[in-house]
């Protein structure tokens, strides 16, 4: 059973950054895809970014060219760094990793921006 643990989260001024890291327990190579989701309590979760085995790069309208999607395969991690953040960017934010068979997440973290 692979798991992804979060980290990073906070509290943070509107315009403030925040770098969001996602470990997991196995080896990155494993998954077809890696991604970032966030919710907030009583709404549906969001897709915020996914980036594939490949290397290609997914993100969400509203956090086009300010948020960034890498990993670091020697250290099984996966990043969000979040710039120029906004109030309606706080949220739990969750790392995915998908396989051919299943569909991993993490616990969360809370990223709360203050206006």
């Amino acid at each position: 059973q692979v798991q992804l643990v979060e980290s990073g989260g906070g509290l943070v001024q509107t315009g403030g950054s925040l770098r969001l890291s996602c470990v997991a327990s196995a080896s990155i190579f494993s998954f077809n895809a890696m991604g970032w989701y966030r919710q907030v309590s009583g709404k549906q979760r969001e897709l915020v970014a996914t980036i594939t085995s490949g290397g290609d790069r997914n993100y969400a309208d509203s956090v086009k060219g300010r948020f960034t999607v890498s990993r670091d395969h020697a250290k099984n991690t996966m990043y969000l760094q979040m710039n120029s953040l906004k109030p309606e960017d706080t949220a739990v934010y969750y790392c995915n990793g998908r396989t051919n068979f299943y569909n991993y997440w993490g616990q969360g973290t809370q990223v709360t921006v203050s206006s």
